[in-house]
């Protein structure tokens, strides 16, 4: 594969990875389920490292929305025990190299453990000033926009808020992501061309890219293709390109 050639001035501020087609490089290499879903985590570790590494500001992780409990039991438990099992072995590497894990999601309905390390791993980053690594955890962004919505009407209901103010910025500080830029790059690996729920607000001006390799084979240098690509997009939010 030829190696990209990025331009350390013109990458993106906050990459958004849809992590799909686990289940089908497990069915392709006649694995059960679960041993996908723990390949694309360990595919995952070095695209973090490098994110950090060469100074992204921001990467997005959907790594378990509100539909995916529907999934088969046996599934959502080994989903499950990989999150914690993550956590639990990769926080130390993420807190020294300057980390700040923040959860996108609603954690109050995860597993009393899950939740908890999932607590904990954004107590002990919150003071980091490097990576900013969130992880969709229970995430759904329709969800997220009705949450923002009931706590603006709180606030305009309680007069904390006037109607007229709510507006972009207003929305944009009560959602999870609330502080972070909008999505520059959104990923979405396996040849699948949707969002899937995620982040749908954030990814309003997004470049999209839809490498078909599944996420268990997508490596450094896919996501360096990937970069690469974004880098020769020309983003115009809505104006006329200039001749």
């Amino acid at each position: 594969m030829k190696e990209a050639t990025l331009n350390p001035d013109r990458l993106p501020r906050h990459v958004g990875i849809i992590m799909d087609g686990n289940g089908r490089w497990a069915r392709k290499n006649k694995l059960k389920i679960a041993m996908g879903h723990r390949a694309g985590t360990e595919a995952l570790r070095e695209i973090i490292r490098n994110s950090s590494d060469i100074g992204i500001e921001a990467l997005s992780l959907y790594a378990f929305s509100t539909e995916n409990w529907a999934r088969p039991k046996p599934e959502v438990d080994a989903l499950m025990s990989l999150l914690l099992e993550f956590f639990r072995s990769e926080i130390d590497e993420l807190h020294q190299k300057n980390v700040r894990i923040r959860i996108l999601g609603e954690k109050d309905a995860l597993p009393p453990q899950q939740r908890l390390a999932l607590i904990a791993a954004e107590t002990r980053t919150f003071d980091n000033t490097g990576l900013k690594l969130n992880i969709a955890i229970n995430y759904g962004s329709r969800a997220e926009l009705a949450r923002a919505a009931r706590l603006l009407a709180r606030e305009v209901a309680e007069g904390i808020r006037l109607p007229d103010s709510v507006d972009e910025a207003a929305v944009a500080g009560l959602l999870y992501t609330a502080g972070l830029p909008d999505v520059d790059l959104l990923i979405r690996t396996s040849g699948e061309m949707r969002l899937s729920n995620f982040m749908l607000w954030q990814c309003a001006y997004a470049e999209f890219v839809f490498p078909k390799k599944l996420w268990p084979d997508f490596t450094l240098e896919d996501y360096h293709l990937c970069l690469a690509e974004y880098q020769t997009r020309s983003r115009r939010y809505g104006k006329r390109e200039e001749e």
